[in-house]
């Protein structure tokens, strides 16, 4: 007999429907062929419950005006004697091993990968869900304790569907939300113990995303310290490959980002699917193509290292993972990521309010400054327009060097004669605002908190700690640490003027374990780990929400959507190389908005300081440099800088970007350009990374109007859209020709009335 099967829908209240009724069509069950439909604004996301109760996905792509023969689509491949039979389905032909999944469990006869697997109190780990109910809400319920996307009712509509396990009892609530005004579904998953007994979670993925072939590219953002988020594109073949985390945190060497392309999709056409997790900890994207060709891409935790001990009556709850799809291409899907992260995901008041320009004194001074120094910057860096200094590392406790004092968050008056509040005053009587560095999360052994609570740094019972650094990871599943550390953070930035916080994180976990946690909830460490930091940064920016938070993990170690909920820029790489950069900035723009790259003009001096200014418009902007040094040359070059910088901020902050040259694949040049979304104006720029011979450089731009006039503000030459998007803009001429290695061009384009 087919498993029972009771259909339960909860129906919005009528008003609503009159009220929201475009948006109430974005979700529609079908009640006869038991088939959902999930449409964005330009795609389409189908599955349906079989008889047997499991959800069938059925297709995810462009959008369809009719799913007349859609499920049809329910089956990948043929079915052969190896393909286990399901007890639940009276069709011979059914097996769960071929047919694609909304939520594949493990054990019953799905051989794949699997996005659930629970250990049961008899020992074994067959999961098995079957649909229950389902309810359609407005809006977009936030996660509990997670970073998530928000949108309220109008431009949120969310499904959950409620499944369940008969022998363990646990049940699932998947969530799919979409949005009104983007190609964008986001999906998680609430785990819930309605059983007698407890049960381990030993893979707890997010979501499930079922692709009909194996014809795509698969591309990812990898990298190390000092060259993150560097872009690479390789087809997919036969078998599991995958990208993942077990670092404690996201980490330099993989993104929570993967892109599946069409062969063939380019910068500006082709299909693409998106994929981002909002997570800040071990995590893991794997994709498996089957025997038959189908290809499967499961996101969220690593099941490495992870077991999660549900006692009855607890819940877990998965992070977000977001679905974006385009078939313009990746500049299609990056705008959409882009500009939904700035609407849905930054929570921030920052997201959408103009920055200070900042000046970090790290590179200026290390850890060898004092007030007067820092008075001495701040003088300087007005004169130059700058509206903020910020204090780097140094400030508190006995800190003179790598090795001593994290930890110990209290001002260092011999360093800072007077107090904190006095240099405030000094320099916010100069008109310049202030900010601090911070490292929350860190402690040396050589500190008085270590001294006092040397069981609050993380390592396994028996076990040496690992150092690195010179520095140890504050155990931050426990709740006594997390009061110490905020209420240090809490008695100094409540008593002064401070703007500003830079976030730091520099070293990953070793030894994961935790003096607090019982032998049967270790797996839950790391977990626990990502939850106690988002509940400090989470109380950090409730208790002070005028305040910019930048985070940072040795540079681009964390830049994740996790962080992005909380702090609304991460610095993008302690690389300062403006070359260098141009494919960490690159790549991180395949998903991450332009104003969450924390970019500077440093002191390297490989390229002029001009070039270095346009790459670091590709970004947040600010200066991390001794403007005391500057010529007065350098001097002019900076105020015109920063004239530039709030000129042009509303393109490079909220404008479309689009890439025209990429600079893992051009060994010569990289293009890119800011499109402002009524099209109005353009800002272009090219950094020439090894000038090629005396050959013809023609550059076609992208985004523009192609009935309008757009003049170059700097020659005064005004062209036709059409013309710069398909003839093209000639960079061989005279002028541009002496263009050396590490030079640029910068052109803003205005339409004409």
């Amino acid at each position: 007999m087919p498993y029972a099967i009771i259909h339960k829908v909860q129906k919005l209240h009528s008003k609503t429907c009159l009220m929201k009724g475009a948006l109430f069509m974005q979700i529609k069950f079908h009640e006869e062929s038991r088939l959902f439909q999930l449409d964005s604004k330009n795609s389409t996301y189908a599955f349906q419950i079989n008889e047997g109760g499991y959800l069938v996905h059925l297709y995810y792509g462009k959008k369809l005006s009719s799913l007349q023969g859609l499920e049809k689509n329910a089956f990948r491949g043929v079915y052969d004697s190896l393909s286990p039979q399901n007890p639940y389905v009276d069709d011979p032909y059914f097996s769960l091993d071929i047919a694609p999944l909304e939520f594949p469990c493990n054990g019953a006869g799905d051989f794949r990968i699997s996005a659930l697997s629970v250990r049961g109190e008899k020992g074994d780990t067959v999961t098995d869900m079957h649909y229950v109910s389902h309810r359609i809400l407005p809006g977009k319920p936030g996660l509990s304790g997670l970073p998530a996307a928000f949108g309220e009712e109008g431009k949120a509509q969310t499904l959950e569907i409620e499944l369940t396990d008969k022998v363990t009892g646990v049940r699932a609530f998947l969530l799919y939300t979409v949005f009104a005004d983007f190609d964008v579904i986001t999906r998680s998953a609430r785990l819930e113990n309605r059983g007698q007994a407890p049960v381990d979670l030993e893979r707890a993925y997010s979501a499930c995303l079922e692709l009909p072939g194996m014809g795509l590219d698969c591309i990812h953002l990898h990298g190390r310290w000092a060259k993150e988020n560097t872009a690479v594109r390789h087809p997919l073949q036969h078998g599991l490959q995958g990208i993942q985390s077990k670092r404690g945190m996201t980490g330099p060497n993989h993104n929570p980002f993967m892109a599946l392309a069409a062969q063939g999709a380019g910068e500006e056409s082709g299909e693409v699917y998106g994929l981002n997790l909002i997570y800040s900890g071990n995590f893991a994207i794997d994709m498996e193509v089957d025997d038959r060709g189908a290809t499967r891409v499961l996101a969220g935790i690593n099941p490495a290292d992870f077991r999660w001990r549900l006692e009855p009556g607890e819940i877990f709850t998965t992070p977000e993972a977001v679905l974006a799809y385009s078939n313009e291409g990746l500049g299609g899907m990056s705008r959409t990521f882009h500009k939904f992260y700035i609407e849905h995901l930054m929570r921030s008041a920052w997201a959408k309010k103009k920055r200070p320009l900042l000046i970090n004194s790290w590179e200026a001074a290390f850890f060898d400054f004092d007030d007067e120094k820092l008075v001495e910057f701040a003088k300087a860096a007005k004169d130059l327009g700058i509206e903020m200094l910020v204090m780097d590392d140094g400030w508190f406790g006995d800190r003179h060097d790598d090795f001593r004092a994290l930890g110990d968050w209290q001002v260092n008056e011999e360093k800072l004669k007077g107090g904190l509040q006095s240099l405030i005053k000094r320099v916010n009587d100069l008109g310049v605002s202030f900010g601090i560095w911070y490292e929350p999360e860190m402690i040396n052994p050589d500190s008085d908190l270590y001294r006092a609570h040397p069981d609050w740094a993380v390592c396994a019972q028996g076990r040496e700690k690992s150092l690195s650094r010179h520095q140890c990871v504050l155990d931050m599943t426990r709740k006594d640490v997390r009061d110490n550390i905020f209420q240090q953070m809490y008695d100094v930035i409540s008593q002064n003027n401070i703007e500003y916080i830079k976030w730091d994180c520099n070293r990953h976990i070793s030894e994961a374990a935790s003096l607090s946690l019982p032998p049967e909830r270790q797996g839950e460490f790391f977990h626990r780990y990502v939850l106690g930091v988002y509940d400090l940064m989470d109380r950090i920016t409730t208790a002070f929400p005028h305040i910019l938070l930048e985070n940072c993990s040795s540079g681009g170690g964390r830049f994740d959507p996790g962080m992005l909920y909380y702090s609304p820029q991460i610095w993008a790489s302690d690389n300062t190389d403006a070359i260098e950069r141009l494919s960490i900035q690159f790549g991180a723009s395949l998903c991450y908005p332009a104003s969450s790259m924390g970019a500077h003009v440093s002191a390297n001096l490989r390229t002029d300081i001009n070039t270095r200014a346009a790459v670091a418009m590709w970004g947040t902007f600010g200066y991390e440099l001794d403007p005391r040094l500057l010529t007065e040359e350098e001097k002019e070059a900076v105020r015109a800088q920063v004239a530039d910088y709030h000129k042009y901020y509303n393109l490079t902050h909220y404008g479309d970007l689009y890439r025209l040259n990429t600079p893992t694949e051009n060994p010569h040049f990289c293009d890119w350009m800011f499109v402002s979304p009524d099209k109005s104006e353009a800002l272009y720029t090219r950094v020439i990374m090894r000038r090629p011979g005396k050959v013809y450089q023609v550059q076609r731009l992208q985004g523009l109007d192609p009935d309008r006039l757009y003049k170059d503000e700097e020659t005064g030459e005004v062209y036709a859209g059409g013309v710069l998007m398909q003839a093209g803009l000639d960079l061989s001429a005279r002028q541009w020709a002496d263009l050396g290695d590490g030079t640029c061009v910068v052109k803003h384009f205005t339409a004409q009335p």
